[in-house]
């Protein structure tokens, strides 16, 4: 009986052992593919970050002289400004190279465990991330850019300051508008992935409505001029962004209702014809 007991108890251990052996390997084969995608994002990053550098004096040129800043004088107070713009725009630059290349690898990430038809139809939305940030980019750059410019040299006039201007700090101040919006434009495209995923759904999204409100509104104040009409210009696009997010999701979950609702059907009318 003791060897019996004993011999059934290291068998209970075995299975145990492989339980949990084959419950891991699924867990470490998916991290193990989680960290080759971002290395090789990490590495487009890096690689256009080369490319930035090549590109960072024109793309300067362009933004000195067709901005605001046109025959003003600029000042370095550091030994860094120089190489800090250099960098700065380069990032810039990687950012349009690294973005489609990140949704790729998050949709080939995701791939296994979508259906072919979803594989296809994720596959579409990666060009558009290219373009939603060019045109969150064009947006932040043509618009609020100039419009934050103006109130602050308007500010400081009427305080009779001497406008001295820094090169990086000119910069500083047009990145942190720049890159925050051209981000949020992203908004839509990630909630359509996301619903495409079933991990978001409109109805979800309308609860949250309040709290992303608030999270819009909070975004474009602190990215802009401390005065209402700044405020409620930056606002407004960014709460029709996530109106139109909502009203892209519910467009791909009414789809997927129908393919569950003719998916359901078709499996109640193989099941009568079996049991028939």
């Amino acid at each position: 009986m003791a060897e019996q007991r004993q011999s059934s108890d290291q068998s209970a251990a075995g299975i145990r052992s492989r339980i949990r052996e084959e419950g891991m390997m699924p867990l470490l084969e998916h991290l193990g593919e989680l960290r080759r995608r971002l290395f090789w994002t990490v590495l487009v990053l890096v690689v256009g970050l080369c490319i930035g550098l090549y590109y960072a004096k024109p793309l300067y040129e362009f933004v000195i002289t067709d901005g605001p800043m046109n025959g003003v004088d600029l000042h370095t107070f550091s030994l860094w400004d120089g190489i800090g713009m250099y960098m700065k725009f380069a990032f810039l630059i990687s950012l349009v190279l690294v973005l489609p290349f990140g949704f790729f690898q998050l949709w080939g990430f995701v791939k296994p465990a979508l259906s072919p038809k979803e594989q296809r139809a994720t596959l579409k939305y990666i060009p558009f991330a290219l373009l939603l940030f060019l045109l969150g980019l064009s947006f932040a750059y043509f618009v609020i850019a100039p419009m934050a410019f103006d109130f602050t040299t308007s500010v400081s006039r009427s305080l009779g300051l001497i406008e001295t201007y820094g090169v990086m700090q000119y910069i500083q101040f047009l990145f942190n508008i720049l890159i925050p919006i051209s981000l949020l434009f992203e908004l839509p495209l990630v909630i359509m992935f996301l619903t495409k995923l079933r991990i978001l759904n409109p109805i979800r999204l309308r609860k949250m409505r309040r709290i992303a409100y608030f999270v819009m509104v909070l975004v474009g104040t602190i990215i802009t001029p401390p005065d209402v009409i700044s405020d409620v210009l930056v606002s407004i696009p960014l709460l029709l962004l996530y109106e139109i997010s909502i009203f892209l999701s519910s467009s791909v979950y009414k789809k997927q209702l129908a393919a569950d609702a003719a998916w359901e059907q078709d499996f109640e009318a193989g099941s009568t014809v079996n049991e028939s």
